[in-house]
C-alpha cells in the first residue's frame, strides 16, 4: 500500500592466530581535503568490544563465549550477485558470511584513525574483517572504512563492525575471541564540513534484485514489492532499520525517481565502491571514478571479465533494486540504465521517511493534487534542499502547510517526516 502523495515528518580453542588491523584487511588510500591544518596528536584511546552484543541489528552470528556465524552455510541475498538475468537461485561460489554491529561509542577527545587487533581461529578459506564509521552530526556518519581506518576528519563517535565469512567448502566458521580498537589523533585537522554541498551522482546498469524472502547483508528480510537498493560495496550498507545511507534512483528522463535506502551487497562485486575517487576505491583503483568494475569487465574485458569472486561477468550492473523499487517506483519493464545519486555524500539538512505505511509519494508541487513523480521509500534518509508553503495537510506528525524540496521538482510534506527539530529546517524556495 502506498501512502498518500503527502510526505511525514517526524571453552577451549585451537590455538588463536592473532589478526593485526593489516592482516584483517588491507589500509585504504583517503585523500586529505584540501586547506587541512596540522592540529596537535592526541594520545590513543583503546577498548575492548563486547562480542557479546548479539542483537535484533545482528546477522547470522551467536556468542558462545566466543563469535561465530550461525549458519556459515547460509549467506545473505547479496552473495548471488545479479539474479535476474542468471536466472539461478543457487549460490554462486561466494561464501557466506555475518556480522556483529556494536553499539555507537562515544569518545572523550576526538579521533580520525582507528586500529583493530582480532585474536581468531580461522579456517581456510574463512576471514574476519573490522570495518570502522564515525558520526560527522547528529544525523550523518562517515561511509564505513576497513580497519586501520582513516577517517575524514576527526570525531567523537564511532561505530564498529565485526564481518564473518566462510568460504570453507566443510562450512566451517571463523572463531573470533576478541577485538581490540585504538583510536588515535593523527594531527590533521580537515577543513569544515560544508553546509550545503552537492552530491555525486552517476549513470550505472540497474538489475532486479528480487529474491523473495531472503536475507540481505543488513539483516532484513525482503519481502513483495519491497524498497531498497543494493550496492557493490559494504561501504554504504546502513544498518538494519536505517536510511542511513540512501540514494535517489532516477529513470534517464527523470520521469520517475525513488530515494531509497541502501541494505544489501552486490550486484557481482562486494568491495567496488565505484563512486568514490579512484585512489580511495577499496579495489579496482585504475577505473575511472563512477565506474562500475562489473561494467568494466562486461564492456571491455576488464580483470578478464570477471568479478572479485571471479566469477564471468554477465551484465554490467553498479546496483540492484528491490522489487518495488524496480516495478511500482521506477516503473521499470525490464534492466535498464539509471542516474544515481549517493546522497550521503553531499550535505545539508536531512529529514527520515517514517517507517508506517507503504512508500511516500513524491510529487512534482507542494500538493497532493500534483503529479506523482515517485517515491521515498520507509527509512530513506533526504535532503532538504529549501521548504515552501502550499496545500495543508495532516499526517504522521501533525498539521502543517510547509513542504519540503527534496530534488528538482520533488516536494514532499513536513507532516510526513522526521527532521527531529521541531522547527524550520532549511530556507526558502
Amino acid at each position: 500500500m502506498v501512502r498518500s502523495s503527502v510526505s511525514r515528518s517526524p571453552g577451549r580453542f585451537p590455538r588463536l592466530r592473532r589478526l593485526t588491523a593489516a592482516a584483517v584487511l588491507a589500509p585504504v588510500a583517503v585523500l586529505i581535503p584540501a586547506g587541512t591544518a596540522t592540529a596537535q596528536a592526541g594520545p590513543g584511546i583503546g577498548w575492548q568490544a563486547d562480542l557479546s552484543t548479539v542483537d535484533g541489528d545482528d546477522v547470522n552470528v551467536r556468542f558462545d563465549g566466543a563469535l561465530r556465524l550461525t549458519e556459515p552455510r547460509t549467506g545473505p541475498a547479496g552473495d548471488h550477485g545479479d539474479l535476474s538475468d542468471l536466472g539461478d537461485l543457487g549460490d554462486h561460489g561466494a561464501g557466506h558470511e555475518g556480522q556483529l554491529l556494536l553499539p555507537e561509542r562515544a569518545l572523550d577527545r576526538p579521533v580520525d584513525r582507528i586500529r583493530a587487533e582480532v585474536d581468531a581461529v580461522t579456517p581456510a578459506g574463512s576471514a574476519v574483517h573490522v570495518s570502522v564509521r564515525g558520526r560527522l552530526d547528529e544525523r550523518t556518519w562517515t561511509e564505513w572504512q576497513p580497519a586501520p581506518a582513516v577517517l575524514p576528519r576527526p570525531v567523537r563517535a564511532v561505530q564498529v563492525r565485526i564481518e564473518l565469512r566462510s568460504g570453507n567448502p566443510a562450512g566451517a566458521s571463523p572463531v573470533v575471541s576478541a577485538v581490540r580498537l585504538t583510536g588515535e589523533n593523527s594531527g590533521s585537522t580537515a577543513a569544515p564540513r560544508a553546509a550545503v554541498a552537492e552530491p555525486l551522482t552517476y549513470r550505472v546498469f540497474a538489475t532486479r534484485e528480487g529474491l523473495v524472502g531472503g536475507q540481505t547483508a543488513n539483516g532484513h528480510i525482503i519481502t513483495a514489492r519491497d524498497h531498497f537498493v543494493s550496492f557493490p560495496s559494504g561501504k554504504s550498507l546502513s544498518p538494519k532499520g536505517t536510511g542511513d545511507y540512501t540514494v535517489r534512483v532516477c529513470r534517464e528522463d527523470r520521469s520517475r525517481c525513488e530515494y531509497a535506502p541502501v541494505w544489501e551487497k552486490g550486484p557481482w562485486n562486494i568491495r567496488d565502491d565505484y563512486w568514490n575517487p579512484s585512489a580511495q576505491r577499496q579495489m579496482w583503483q585504475d577505473l575511472p571514478q563512477g565506474k562500475p568494475e562489473a561494467q568494466a569487465a562486461y564492456q571491455d574485458g576488464y580483470n578478464g571479465g570477471r568479478d572479485d569472486k571471479n566469477r564471468k561477468v554477465a551484465n554490467p550492473a553498479g546496483i540492484d533494486l528491490a522489487d518495488g523499487t524496480y516495478w511500482d517506483g521506477l516503473k521499470l519493464t525490464g534492466n535498464a540504465w539509471v542516474d544515481i545519486t549517493y546522497l550521503w555524500t553531499g550535505a545539508g539538512p536531512t529529514a527520515v521517511v517514517g517507517t508506517e505505511g507503504g512508500p511516500l509519494n513524491v510529487r512534482a508541487d507542494a500538493s497532493t493534487s500534483a503529479a506523482i513523480k515517485g517515491f521515498a521509500a520507509n527509512y530513506a534518509k533526504v535532503t532538504i534542499e529549501c521548504q515552501i508553503e502550499g496545500q495543508t495537510v495532516t499526517g504522521r506528525y501533525g498539521t502543517s502547510n510547509i513542504w519540503h524540496r527534496i530534488g528538482q521538482d520533488h516536494y514532499v510534506s513536513d507532516t510526513y517526516l522526521q527532521s527531529g527539530t521541531g522547527r524550520p529546517v532549511a530556507p526558502k524556495c
